[in-house]
């Protein structure tokens, strides 16, 4: 009797739960119905709303529709956006994907290749115009690897392919083409893209960010199959010029933090297939080899490549034929942001097998010697002198550095890089800071002789040897001039850059200035990235090939400092006394009025146009704030 009782009440008990329950749902639904019907329905809202039950049902109704529908409204242009900032913002995140954002964007493509070979899209209006434009960057989704490494064999030619054409190819169909001229549909799609730019010069900074990004999403394509299957190194290093060009591809400007092409290369390089190919094309090592020795926020990658290939058996002779002569001038690095003895990695990768190095040329074979001598060799002779000995060297080596500073000062140059040399040899190798000057000092007289690689060289192993990389601002300046010898612009530019940032924070001159003056940035070297600035546009080495680029006067040369220059040459040379520790750049080393003279207002500065100069100071924002505040004249 007790059992049926409880075995009803039992029943009762579970009745009156599903009642409950069933009355919870009800409730739910009401207010999830009241919720959606309270919303004005539009994307915006879906997107943004907090529930995230709520938020992935209207996202999904959404994309599901939205490729069936009419496009008279800004319905289309407002959810693709929304879906290329999210992609850009963070294309890891896996819920837009899982709701059909891939397949709704890729059915809007298909929509409008075939809408009549465009004819109705073009008629359609600005809005519009957006959508291939936002879908075709939204497909970088990290997600869409399953369905593209399926059809990688296609797909990584292709993108090889974009990547290096893509400039050149809107360069040849719109920038160089007159306004009048360029095709109509471009023109609607490229001011649709930049509401609110403006026309002309805005269809023109919109068309090079377009060009821009789809080199970025083709190397991120490419990335992203290197990283995952190793198996398709083998089809991306079958292009030898695409290897070569790796280097100068720089990313998209919306993707500051992109590796680029440098980073494409650094994930080859952990590959043997991709270290073979590498070694073997003597462009991608040259480029590796001009990125390590800049001033460029990517200098690490560079190195990084190199020492993976060097520490191959396998590549290191043809690896270290074409990159010894200038990688040795990184040998005394220290440290690379977090990266430590980043120099000492350097020897001995190039030390490793330097018992095997008959095949070397001549210049390479010089180059480990040299390196051998100072690292090994001389290391050990100091180690085994006394204190009293080595003080005597130091004392020596102060004396011929003064009298390598007489011998410039009477325009002997000649005779002062020997005194400099022999300082050299004798100024014990812990003292780093008066082995600065003195490659810096020589640096000036390669200068001043217009020897630019040996001036680049000095310069570089200057920098190596500061207390912070690339914080010696007189040996980068020299540097700048000696790539802009050289042609090198870019690297040039990128050295202009950094002094800029050390020139205008030096403490010295705040103090002088009583904190009410603005600093003065040298009008030669506003110059310098005025002239360098209209030699590293996106477009500028298409504009260069097709006859386009304008050829930069003589007058906007930078002065090389010889005895016959205004200022006698005298304003470079570093002859003040050092201290036995390095101390920071700013408290000691200065340019001397009469070498560099500062621009007293933004009169004759130089007019920089176009994304370039956003694209290069956005990785040096705090220079570039200070000169856009201090020299409005330098942006346009």
């Amino acid at each position: 009797m007790e059992m049926n009782t409880r075995s009803l009440q039992q029943s009762g008990s579970s009745k009156s739960k599903g009642k409950i329950m069933a009355k919870i749902d009800e409730e739910e639904e009401e207010e999830e119905e009241e919720s959606l019907s309270s919303s004005c329905g539009c994307f915006s809202c879906a997107i943004n709303e907090p529930d995230a039950r709520l938020r992935r049902a209207s996202l999904a109704a959404f994309f599901r529709d939205l490729p069936y529908c009419d496009y008279d409204d800004a319905a289309a242009g407002e959810v693709v956006g929304a879906v290329w900032r999210a992609a850009m913002a963070a294309p890891d995140d896996p819920e837009l994907p899982s709701l059909g954002a891939i397949r709704c964007l890729s059915l809007l493509l298909a929509r409008a290749l075939a809408d009549d070979d465009g004819g109705r899209w073009r008629r359609r209006g600005g809005e519009n115009a957006c959508v291939p434009y936002y879908a075709a960057h939204a497909i970088g989704y990290d997600a869409t690897f399953p369905s593209v490494s399926r059809h990688a064999a296609e797909a990584i030619p292709l993108a090889a392919r974009a990547a290096s054409s893509c400039v050149a190819d809107v360069y040849a169909t719109f920038i160089s083409l007159s306004p009048s001229k360029r095709p109509k549909y471009q023109r609607n799609l490229l001011l649709a893209a930049a509401a609110g730019v403006g026309h002309g010069g805005g269809e023109e900074r919109k068309a090079e960010e377009w060009a821009s990004q789809l080199q970025c999403w083709s190397l991120y394509l490419l990335s992203c199959l290197a990283s995952r299957d190793v198996s398709s190194h083998a089809t991306i290093c079958q292009d030898a010029k695409f290897l070569g060009e790796l280097c100068q591809m720089w990313g998209g400007l919306a993707n500051g933090d992109s590796p680029a092409g440098v980073g494409l290369l650094r994930i080859l390089c952990r590959s043997k297939t991709g270290r073979a190919a590498i070694a073997g094309c003597r462009d991608a090592l040259s480029g590796l080899c001009d990125l390590a020795r800049s001033s460029d926020d990517w200098q690490y990658m560079a190195i990084d490549c190199l020492l993976l290939l060097l520490n191959d058996r396998d590549t290191w002779h043809a690896v270290a034929d074409a990159t010894a002569a200038k990688l040795v001038d990184l040998a005394d690095l220290r440290h690379l942001g977090p990266r430590r003895r980043v120099g000492n990695a350097i020897t001995s990768a190039l030390l490793a097998h330097d018992d095997d190095d008959e095949i070397l040329n001549t210049e390479a074979k010089e180059a480990i010697a040299r390196l051998r001598e100072e690292k090994v060799e001389r290391k050990g002779e100091e180690d085994a002198m006394d204190r009293d000995e080595l003080l005597e060297r130091r004392r020596v080596a102060k004396e011929k550095k003064r009298q390598g500073n007489d011998m410039f000062w009477h325009g002997e140059v000649e005779k002062a890089i020997e005194l400099y040399t022999e300082a050299l040899r004798l100024c014990p190798m812990r003292r780093r800071r008066e082995r600065l000057v003195l490659h810096s000092n020589r640096a000036q007289c390669h200068l001043a002789r217009r020897d630019a690689g040996a001036a680049a060289s000095d310069a570089t192993r200057a920098l190596s040897l500061a207390s912070r990389g690339s914080a010696h601002a007189r040996s980068l300046w020299r540097r700048a001039q000696a790539y802009d010898m050289m042609g090198m612009a870019r690297e040039s530019l990128l050295d202009c850059l950094a002094f800029a940032g050390a020139w205008l924070n030096r403490p010295k001159d705040a103090a002088a200035r009583g904190g009410n003056t603005a600093p003065k940035l040298p009008y030669c070297v506003a110059r310098m990235i005025g002239k360098q600035m209209s030699l590293t546009g996106l477009f500028a080495a298409v504009a260069k090939k097709n006859g386009g680029n304008k050829v930069v006067d003589g007058d906007d040369c930078m002065p090389h400092y010889s005895d016959g220059d205004d200022d006698g040459g005298n304003g470079n040379i570093d002859d003040g006394e050092e201290d036995d520790v390095d101390r920071d750049e700013s408290e000691e080393e200065e340019f001397a009025e009469n070498e560099l003279k500062l621009c007293r207002s933004g009169k004759g500065l130089p007019i920089i146009t176009g994304n370039a100069w956003r694209r290069l100071v956005r990785r040096k924002k705090k220079t570039s704030e200070m000169l856009c505040h201090d020299h409005p004249s330098l942006i346009h």
